[in-house]
Parts: C-alpha cells; structure tokens; sequence
C-alpha cells in the first residue's frame, strides 16, 4: 500500500436544500436520482453499478455534454470514470463514499473519499459534501464550482 502524497487537499461546499433529510438522503442513494442531480453543469451521469449499501460498489461516468468544454475528463477527453463503495450510511444524517478515477494520469490518482452530512435546518436541510483526498490533477478552483453545481442540482432535483 502506497502512502498518499501529504499534498492532498480536503475540498467543501454546503447549501440549504429547501427538503427534509429523509427526502436528501433518499436522493443520494437512488441510482436513477444520482445519475440526474450529481454531474454539475456541462455534464451528464451514467450509472453502471449502484449498489447503495455499506460495503457496496458503484460504478459510474460524469460525461461532458458539449464536444469543446473547457477542461478535459480525467479518463478520456470527454468523460470521467468513476468506482468506488459506500463506507457508511446513517439514515438521514450521512452518506460516506470511497472514490476512484479510471486515469492513467497519476495526478488523478488515488482514494477520494466524499462525506455528504445532512443537519436539520429551519427551511429544509443543509447539505455539505466533503471532499477529502482530493487528487491533485483537479483544480480547487473547477471542484468547488463542480460541487457548487451538483448541490445547486439536488436542491432542484429534491424541491
């Protein structure tokens, strides 16, 4: 097992989502929900593999919609492969995931985990994604706008 690279960053975004937990939590792990509301803007989802249970894998591609996008995929030019498994899940509180990119860039490389932590708020719930480990082949820059849009999509998506 190779150790990480200490320059490895933890990158977040948070929103309110005008639902109830039970509603968000539900969102993230509907295959065919997922596939709508997580590519952020320009992308979409295809979902291989979803099994939505602690121990279980996923697999899955962010796709750019458009031919001449501005930053390239992590797998090929258009698209970003994706298997991971899910760690933990608390009803209505969490959702915590293992990720991979198929790249054969090793700026892409290594284990992202992404924590979704739902609380309670007066007009729905906020949802924050932690993203820690990020590879460091993704800019801080184009992740916080990709995580800014994916909750901006559950919140349409769940409203």
């Amino acid at each position: 097992m190779t150790k990480e690279p200490a320059s490895r960053r933890t990158d977040s975004a948070s929103r309110i989502v005008k639902a109830s937990p039970p509603t968000v939590y539900q969102a993230l792990l509907d295959p065919e929900a997922v596939a709508k509301w997580l590519p952020p803007e320009g992308m979409k989802g295809e979902i291989y593999r979803f099994e939505p249970w602690e121990g279980g894998a996923y697999r899955m591609a962010l796709v750019y919609e458009e031919p001449d996008h501005r930053t390239p995929g992590k797998t090929s030019g258009h698209a970003d492969l994706v298997a991971g498994r899910f760690v933990q899940l608390i009803p209505d509180e969490r959702v915590v995931q293992q990720a991979e990119f198929e790249s054969d860039d090793p700026a892409f490389a290594g284990t992202m985990t992404i924590i979704w932590a739902l609380e309670p708020a007066s007009d729905g719930t906020l949802v924050t994604v932690i993203c820690e480990n990020v590879p460091p082949g993704i800019s801080r820059q184009d992740h916080e706008a990709a995580l800014s849009s994916t909750l901006a999509n559950l919140a349409t998506f769940t409203e």
